[in-house]
C-alpha cells in the first residue's frame, strides 16, 4: 500500500486545517488507515484511525473532541481535521497502513511521507 498524505501548513493557535491521505495499491475492509503525529524532539505518537469494517474511529486521548478522522474507501482516501489547534499540535503528520485496529506504531507496514503542521501562537 503506497500512501500520500498533504494539507498540512502554517497557521495561528485556534485554527483549523484538514489532512488528506490517499491509499493506493491493494488493502481491504478490515484494514486500519491511520494518522500518528512526531514533533521535534519527540517520539512519534499515535493521534486516530479508521478501520473501514465496523467504520467508527478511534482517537488518542490527547486529541479527543479536537480532532476527527473520516473517510471514503470509494476513494482510498482517509481525512484528519483538525480544529483549535495549539502550538503543541505543531508535528510531521504522518498516515499509515495496517492490517490491524490498532494504536502502536510498529503494527503499521506502510507510511506516507508525512506533512508538516505549524501552529504559531
Amino acid at each position: 500500500v503506497q500512501l500520500q498524505a498533504s494539507g498540512g501548513g502554517l497557521v495561528q493557535a485556534g485554527a483549523s486545517l484538514r489532512l488528506s491521505c490517499v491509499a493506493s495499491g491493494q488493502w481491504f475492509n478490515t484494514h486500519t488507515l491511520g494518522w500518528f503525529r512526531q514533533a521535534p524532539g519527540k517520539e512519534r505518537e499515535f493521534v486516530g484511525g479508521l478501520t473501514w469494517t465496523g467504520g467508527l474511529p478511534y482517537y488518542a486521548n490527547s486529541v479527543k473532541g479536537r480532532f476527527t478522522v473520516s473517510g471514503d474507501k470509494a476513494k482510498n482516501a482517509v481525512w484528519l481535521q483538525l480544529n483549535n489547534l495549539q502550538s503543541e499540535d505543531t508535528a510531521v503528520y504522518y498516515c499509515a497502513h495496517s492490517k490491524a485496529t490498532s494504536m502502536i506504531s510498529q503494527t503499521y507496514d506502510s507510511w506516507g511521507q508525512g506533512t508538516l503542521v505549524t501552529v504559531s501562537s
